[in-house]
């Protein structure tokens, strides 16, 4: 597949990866390349829809139905990244749906900036979050798939909602979108202008943390499947979920404002957090009680004003890094 056409899908991951990338990196190589791949297809769909200098509506459009038919093997790919996608599901059993599902999803992106009710925003992240996971899924090809799948959702919903919560303000500055629904900001008593006029009322922390504990749900439900997949694949994975849900540490360091204030990790902060989720995974070799160890999610929601944080971790999270 893939030496050859490889290099610029990495390329892509090792700039744009952030988060994912310092996990993708610890994988092994025959999940690590397709990893590679599958991301730089990802990315390139989605920044038809998320460049600051977007195309009009029906190119965009007409440029992600060209993806569509090439990551199908309807036509024939004319880059590098597309090319190794092709030879990815040649060699794997990535299915249709899951690749028409997300095409579906950035195509939303154009046309949706807004959802009524977290059941619409689910509905979304089927394709953008719930699709990449089943697409890893069957890269990984564990014994227990199906058992493991439901958890998978979970998980990418998860990293999904995190992202969503972080960047409150940058979505709304840089795309005019809101991915918080609708009804919870109303629920609350905050509305979309105080997120469009970048108003950090106390409502809308409020409904961020609403939010959030509803994302911590899945992250438990989540991580409670990493057991199912090759155990060579299960360290990556976990220390994923343990750098993406740090997110909330610092969202809460910030009091729930991700309107103005910056919620994301340092280098430093996700360097330290690999040295500690490595420790204790080689205590406990269990992805659930490692998670427990050194997440900023506690294994049970009414642990969470019970759950003090180390001294180091008070001091990391209160660092600008």
């Amino acid at each position: 597949m893939l030496d050859d056409n490889i290099t610029t899908s990495k390329e892509i991951h090792r700039q744009t990866g952030k988060t994912f990338y310092y996990a993708t990196r610890l994988l092994p190589e025959r999940i690590r390349k397709p990893t590679y791949v599958l991301y730089g297809f990802f990315r390139i769909a989605d920044e038809v829809v998320d460049q600051s200098d977007r195309l009009p509506p029906e190119q965009q459009y007409e440029r992600l139905e060209s993806f569509r038919a090439k990551a199908l093997g309807e036509e024939s790919a004319d880059d590098d990244v597309l090319s190794a996608f092709q030879s990815l599901r040649e060699q794997t059993k990535i299915r249709d749906a899951d690749v028409n599902s997300f095409i579906d999803a950035m195509e939303q992106d154009i046309e949706r900036d807004r959802y009524e009710t977290y059941e619409d925003l689910e509905e979304y992240m089927r394709g953008s979050a719930v699709a990449v996971g089943n697409m890893m899924l069957d890269v990984m090809d564990p014994e227990q798939k199906e058992t493991a799948r439901p958890h998978a959702a979970s998980l990418a919903e998860a990293f999904q909602l995190s992202n969503f919560l972080r960047d409150v303000g940058e979505d709304i500055t840089e795309y005019g979108r809101i991915y918080l629904p609708l009804e919870t900001l109303e629920q609350f008593g905050a509305s979309e202008e105080d997120i469009v006029r970048r108003r950090a009322t106390e409502s809308l922390k409020a409904a961020v943390r609403a939010e959030m504990a509803r994302t911590e749900r899945l992250y438990r439900d989540g991580v409670a499947g990493i057991r199912y997949l090759p155990d060579d694949c299960q360290f990556a994975v976990l220390l994923a979920a343990v750098l993406y849900a740090e997110h909330h540490r610092r969202i809460r360091h910030v009091n729930f404002n991700t309107i103005d204030r910056d919620a994301n990790l340092g280098r430093a902060r996700k360097l330290y957090l690999i040295a500690k989720t490595w420790w204790h995974w080689r205590k406990h070799r269990d992805p659930e009680t490692t998670f427990y160890a050194v997440s900023a999610i506690p294994e049970d929601a009414s642990m969470r004003d019970h759950h003090p944080e180390s001294v180091a971790d008070s001091v990391m999270s209160a660092t600008h890094e």
